[in-house]
């Protein structure tokens, strides 16, 4: 999610800083629609053979769907991953509904398999919801890869993932504690109910404040903004006028992080209420500056769409399969080995705050 001049900059902070590792584009935005076909047969069963020195076949077709068309963080993602695809001769777009529920995504991923795309990569609204429709694509040929939001791992063939999950969940716990003197009642500002990396980062947020180191803490009230901005807007004002001794709020999606700012900045509440999550530095740069946020973290999303359209192009070439230990040749990104269950990371999470700000524009 980075760019030194700004870009190389923030490839060397993220590869090196960390391997320590938060919606439009391209093709167009139009809304396809497709009747739902019947179930088809599970994608074959004979085990594929990576070919690690087959070169990348050009002209290959990849359609990035995310979340919903409007989100700024997955615009960032798709974008990436449309000007990567050009780097080995190949073409993408962005499609994607314009609301986050949960089948939301079935008809661009029916529409795309008719398309007779090489590969979807999809930022899954609800894990079990589009499977269905992605076993559909898989048995016609389709490779599918989920970014930011993983799918069931039995209807893609890779995920990947900006950061260790368990990584993201519990460094952003430690990083609100230290903001607050270990002491006070929390919530959490999450996107839709059913955002299968929101769940996975809260249930580790939820085991890492049941240590004796957090015992100061307790968490009142998990809130859900749907990754609306006027929605998780009214959600902030709601967890501060319910819980009068709020002090901290956790906001892991960008959408939320960033309407929490802007009621916080314009209330009562600034200097008294904590904010932390994850978010862009140009989504957040004016509330570190009015000191309304200290500090938040995040990954490069220009990296994550990098990322996505590289093990795209490779699986539709047949340089690797997703088996677990395969390697991932990821360009500018150089090798990214594959883990259990076909998941390949970024990264670390990055903290952001007033002293490093400014030296990232994404």
């Amino acid at each position: 999610m980075f760019t030194v001049s700004r870009r190389s900059a923030s490839t060397a902070v993220m590869a090196g800083l960390l391997s320590l590792g938060l919606v439009a584009c391209g093709g167009g935005t139009t809304k396809d629609s497709a009747s739902s076909a019947a179930p088809a047969a599970p994608a074959s069963s004979a085990p594929a053979k990576a070919d690690p020195n087959a070169p990348i076949k050009e002209g290959l077709k990849l359609a990035f769907l995310p979340k919903q068309i409007n989100n700024p963080y997955e615009t960032i993602v798709d974008k990436a991953g449309i000007e990567a695809a050009a780097e080995f001769k190949g073409q993408a777009k962005e499609v994607g509904p314009s609301d986050a529920s949960a089948s939301s995504q079935v008809s661009y991923i029916n529409t795309l398999t008719q398309q007779g795309h090489d590969a979807i990569l999809i930022a899954a609204n609800d894990a079990n919801a589009v499977c269905g429709p992605l076993q559909q694509a898989r048995a016609k040929g389709v490779k599918i890869i989920s970014y930011d939001s993983d799918a069931s791992k039995d209807c893609r063939d890779i995920f990947i993932n900006q950061a260790n999950s368990e990584e993201i969940g519990r460094s952003q716990v430690k990083l609100l504690s230290e903001m607050i003197g270990g002491k006070g009642e929390v919530a959490i500002l999450s996107a839709t109910a059913n955002a299968t990396n929101q769940n996975t980062w809260i249930e580790f947020m939820k085991d890492e404040l049941g240590k004796p180191e957090y015992a100061g803490l307790k968490l009142v009230k998990v809130a859900y903004g749907d990754d609306d901005d006027q929605k998780s807007f009214q959600e902030t004002q709601g967890l501060l006028q319910a819980y009068p001794d709020l002090k901290g709020i956790i906001s892991p999606t960008t959408v939320g992080i960033s309407a929490a700012a802007r009621y916080i900045s314009g209330s009562k509440y600034k200097g008294e209420v904590v904010l932390t999550g994850l978010g862009t530095p140009n989504q957040m740069r004016q509330f570190v500056k009015d000191g309304t946020v200290a500090k938040f973290a995040l990954w490069n999303p220009k990296d994550l769409g990098y990322l996505a359209s590289y093990a795209a192009a490779a699986l539709a070439s047949g340089q690797i399969t997703g088996a677990e230990g395969e390697v991932l040749k990821a360009g500018r990104l150089g090798e990214r080995t594959i883990g259990k269950d076909g998941e390949i990371i970024l990264g670390p999470p990055f903290v952001f705050d007033k002293a490093n700000i400014d030296q990232f524009d994404f």
